[in-house]
């Protein structure tokens, strides 16, 4: 008999999924506001662990990490700063097919657009899992992706046709 999932211990969790959303972040902030939200995610993750029904934990987590990336640029546009690009998203330990240009062209994205591509591409989830991590509908995901690409191809065709 299967009953409800339960959660795994807290620091499992964390040790399985941290890559996770730190390369998330990566993608949706400025490299020196990463540690510092990853942080802020763990603790606000810490917090509301108690309530965690132990479904999708990835998609908990990396909800927790998108909502503190909406905070840190909502603190930004109130700070006057300069705002700098986001960091590259790594696979692993290298920084293959990183292509400075278009991150930064992503980082000029409105932030549920940004944050679908990032989940998508750079963390290679299935659509049904962004829409978990963004909390909306798989359809939602799919478009708020489709969206993004286009608003990326015709910013690189801008650019071309400029050169």
């Amino acid at each position: 008999m299967s009953g409800p999932p339960t959660a795994p211990p807290f620091q499992t969790l964390i040790d399985a999924h941290s890559g996770a959303v730190a390369a998330f972040l990566r993608g949706m902030l400025p490299a020196a506001d990463v540690e510092d939200a990853l942080q802020e995610t763990m603790l606000a993750a810490l917090r509301a662990y108690p309530a965690f029904d132990g479904r999708n934990p990835r998609a908990w987590l990396l909800t927790i990490a998108r909502r503190k990336a909406i905070d840190e640029h909502r603190a930004r546009s109130r700070r006057p700063e300069a705002l700098t690009e986001p960091e590259a998203v790594a696979s692993g330990s290298d920084r293959g097919g990183y292509d400075a240009e278009l991150w930064g062209r992503v980082g000029a994205l409105p932030p549920k657009q940004r944050a679908a591509v990032v989940l998508r591409f750079a963390l290679d989830l299935r659509y049904r899992e962004v829409g978990e991590a963004l909390d909306c509908s798989e359809a939602a995901a799919r478009r708020n992706v489709h969206e993004a690409v286009r608003t990326l191809r015709a910013a690189t065709e801008a650019e071309k046709e400029e050169r």
